[in-house]
């Protein structure tokens, strides 16, 4: 192998590029691969045709601040919050602030702000937790663990006796335990819990939604209180998802690292349980110090690497990891005339509703009452579906993908009925589509399911938290470790500090 590197990173995703730029900042020699033709995994803008451009993936979401101010990174960003509008029938749609409550219920409008206050506080403990390396447990802890737990401990702390237990009390809960603590209008409550389902195969009523509802939170910036200004770099959303990665891409290249497109890499070279480099497709061989994986863990560890140079029971637990992708994507180019407002469109009508639509989801069934959410940017609508389940029972995707098609806008139609003259191109994304062409193992758009016995130090799998693996100079880095799920950052910029 005559090419050799510092680093090699495997795909573009956004945690690749972060850890990518934050390494060649330090002086290191680094080489990211990626198999397509365009970087950016599945934080990409992409064009399916003439005037026909949309974040065909992941839709929303941003960088940590403190991953833009260290990596000096320049991202058009808009400056207030989007509106999150919950549809109704009668065109008396929910806009999630306060006064748009008060039409559906005065208490619940009173109570509007607490919530709020206590979602972002625990948003914070959340993100202090992300930005936390977790200890491999049951393994013993090193000093440098102890001292990280021990700043998450005082994290805790420091938010108050109330806000701490409330907050470890709402991880486990369901959505709707917590949303029915505060709020007594239905479809204030679903609107709520909707956030917490999303790309998520779970429903409402499920444990643990109480923790994803905090993460999305988190990865959202909040939801729309007013439309102000917001502070620089608290919770705005990017013009276009793929500005992110061609940041990343340039801050890369500005400190020296490298990016090749179509190299897709067949597997890792391991000799004595040691990393030594990869093959590519094409027969090429790349050597490199260190080998960070910013694909699922399942792609990596089992089709990478192999079970072969794998402890059986790791794995075992590899091959136990809940994937379980169940979301499609529909993009539609229209006229313009397709009457759906800006900001962040959900149909969901009630909790219950969302309920029995993931019920559909666990019978490998596509949902009939689905439950939809919207964005639009200009002439484009962008259609994220739930629940569209990777593994059918009684048919397959390339049969049912019409149907997704034809469920989603007759569902839209209901509530803005010139959206269908108004379609002149879609284009269909498919849970096969995410697994075959941006590499999600099941289509799992998180890279494993954000759930209670996949999170914190149980994330991809118990006793492997810290980005390590059983192959020595072998590292993961993507959305499948400890702080991803999401667009944040957070999983590239914390293998930079194991690798310290």
């Amino acid at each position: 192998m005559t090419n050799h590197y510092n680093t090699i990173i495997i795909g573009t995703g956004h945690n690749g590029l972060v850890a990518a730029a934050y390494l060649a900042k330090q002086g290191k020699k680094v080489l990211v691969l990626e198999r397509r033709s365009i970087i950016g995994g599945s934080v990409v803008t992409e064009s399916f045709g003439e005037n026909f451009t949309v974040d065909s993936v992941q839709t929303g979401g941003t960088l940590r601040p403190d991953i833009i101010k260290d990596l000096k990174l320049s991202l058009p960003t808009v400056t207030q919050k989007p509106d999150f509008i919950s549809l109704q029938p009668d065109g008396n749609h929910l806009i999630l602030n306060e006064e748009s409550i008060k039409r559906f219920s005065e208490k619940d409008a009173s109570r509007w702000g607490e919530f709020v206050r206590f979602m972002d506080k625990a948003a914070s403990i959340l993100d202090a937790a992300y930005a936390t390396i977790m200890p491999r447990l049951p393994k013993n802890m090193s000093l440098r663990d102890g001292y990280g737990l021990l700043e998450l401990g005082l994290e805790l702390r420091l938010a108050g006796r109330k806000d701490m237990l409330n907050f470890i009390r709402a991880l486990p809960m369901s959505a709707q335990e917590l949303v029915e603590e505060y709020f007594e209008s239905e479809v204030v409550r679903a609107a709520i819990a909707s956030v917490a389902i999303h790309n998520s195969t779970l429903g409402p009523m499920s444990a643990g939604t109480g923790y994803t509802l905090i993460h999305n939170w988190l990865n959202r910036g909040g939801l729309a209180l007013t439309p102000t200004p917001l502070p620089e770099g608290e919770g705005q959303r990017v013009k276009g998802i793929g500005e992110i990665t061609n940041a990343l891409a340039n801050a890369v290249k500005s400190f020296g690292g490298e990016i090749r497109t179509e190299a897709e890499v067949k597997n890792i070279k391991i000799e004595n349980q040691i990393a030594k480099g990869v093959v590519l497709a094409n027969g090429e061989e790349i050597s490199a110090d260190v080998i960070l994986s910013s694909a699922d863990p399942k792609h990596t560890l089992l089709k990478l690497v192999g079970a072969q140079d794998l402890p059986p029971e790791f794995v075992w637990h590899t091959q136990s990891i809940k994937m379980r992708g169940a979301v499609a994507k529909i993009h539609l180019q229209t006229n313009g005339n397709h009457g759906i407002p800006e900001g962040t469109c959900v149909v969901a009508p009630s909790v219950k509703y969302l309920e029995k639509a993931y019920d559909s989801a666990k019978y490998g069934e596509i949902s009939e009452k689905l439950y939809l959410e919207v964005t639009t940017s200009e002439n484009t609508v962008s259609i994220h579906f739930q629940f569209a389940p990777y593994e059918l029972k009684n048919s397959s995707w390339q049969v049912e993908g019409s149907k997704v098609e034809k469920l989603a806008i007759d569902t839209l139609a209901v509530y803005f009925p010139n959206l269908k003259s108004s379609i002149v191109n879609r284009k269909l994304i498919t849970p096969k589509d995410l697994e075959e062409t941006y590499g999600l193992t099941e289509g799992g758009i998180n890279h494993g399911q954000l759930m209670l016995d996949q999170f914190l130090f149980m994330r991809p799998i118990p006793g492997w938290s810290n980005h390590k693996t059983p192959i020595d100079n072998l590292y993961l880095c993507g959305s499948g470790v400890h702080g991803g799920g999401g667009v944040s950052g957070v999983s590239g910029r914390n293998v930079v500090k194991v690798l310290k």
